[in-house]
């Protein structure tokens, strides 16, 4: 009864803001002749370029389809706004950047492949160019051969370096259009005067958890933000410790940026509505899971990927001894040994695959 009453007083405290919220001195009435919270923001014509694009992004199609199936979830499931947060973070990852993540493995791994032949090829092609320089005096007809040749192995496998992106083509869009659309849900837009609007906020004010009872107000604990710079930056150190190869001066450079944006984003989490942060440690935690899932062998074959001469048979244990050598912590003399072993079984299977 007691949790009755306060659930009604809560109720009735939002519908009161809401109501002065939406009188006529805070509220701005657009051409549309909808209704825009507005009783903080400065007006319109001052808001500036970037917010311009920030509204277009939140009145999008996009936004509304991913807001709606969020509440749509939310009241199929009946479970409190953190779970169902979570729950429909974990399926849009497994519908849209999963399978994406798979194909680009794919396309990783064909590209190794034919690599593996260029070597012949390119001996073949040194025998030709010589006899046409000799007979002929060509000069340029080996790098033209070449080229030829490596987009035919592109075309022929299907594989072309730009598929390599394509996470981040289906990714992105996804981490902006449910950011947008909880943002929308927190403040109540496109429509603040509609009753799904007021519900959904009141019922985010005491659908939180443990030390985050309202999923619209920040996290002043800065327990998640901090989550979150961890655990991307784990997904960042666990892609360089699981390379076998040296990484090259622009993989540094790509591996630095992407540390910096992880370390940015924790300020970032601590200034926007704990929903927000919870949705993006959940989308974190679902990166890193998929990054390890997919160094399996074995998840590897369950998901069709090629099988390359660079895929280490004990992965774990790679990344374990690799974790040991950063933190000073035995390891250097395996980790030695076992980039040597790996090394070798790569370049016997690369022989090995030149032959046949």
């Amino acid at each position: 009864m007691c949790a009755f009453i306060q659930e009604t007083a809560a109720i009735c405290r939002h519908r009161k803001v809401v109501y002065q919220a939406n009188s006529p001195q805070n509220c701005t009435l657009v051409k549309s002749n909808q209704v825009r919270f507005n009783s903080t923001a400065p007006p319109v014509e001052t808001i500036g370029f970037l917010a311009n694009i920030w509204q277009s992004i939140s009145n999008s199609t996009p936004v509304a389809y991913v807001q709606q199936s969020l509440v749509d979830i939310h009241d199929f499931t009946g479970l409190p706004w953190w779970s169902s947060i979570v729950i429909s973070t974990i399926l849009f990852r497994s519908v849209v950047t999963l399978p994406l993540t798979v194909y680009q493995h794919e396309i990783t791994a064909r590209l190794e492949k034919i690599a593996l032949e260029m070597p012949a090829i390119v001996n073949e092609l040194k025998k030709e160019a010589n006899l046409a320089m000799k007979t002929f005096k060509w000069t340029e007809q080996q790098t033209k051969m070449l080229r030829k040749q490596w987009k035919t192995l592109i075309i022929r496998e299907n594989c072309h370096p730009a598929k390599t992106f394509i996470v981040l083509w289906g990714q992105i869009p996804l981490w902006i259009f449910q950011s947008v659309a909880l943002r929308n849900l927190v403040n109540m837009l496109p429509d603040p005067t509609s009753l799904q609007a007021q519900i959904v906020v009141t019922e985010m004010t005491i659908g939180g958890f443990g030390w985050i009872p309202n999923l619209t107000e920040v996290d002043s604990s800065y327990i998640l933000p901090v989550t979150l710079g961890i655990i991307n930056l784990a997904i960042i150190e666990v892609q360089s410790m699981i390379r076998t190869r040296p990484p090259t001066r622009f993989q540094k450079f790509v591996t630095n940026i992407f540390r910096g944006l992880s370390l940015l984003m924790v300020p970032i989490a601590c200034t926007v509505p704990s929903a927000l942060t919870v949705y993006w440690v959940t989308s974190s935690c679902y990166g890193l899971t998929q990054n390890l899932l997919l160094m399996s062998p074995t998840a590897r074959r369950a998901f069709r990927i090629t099988k390359t001469p660079s895929e280490l048979e004990n992965p774990y244990k790679h990344l374990w001894l690799r974790v040991k050598q950063r933190t000073g912590y035995e390891g250097a003399t395996l980790i030695s040994q076992t980039t040597k072993s790996t090394a070798k079984e790569n370049k016997m299977e690369g022989d090995k695959s030149r032959k046949e």
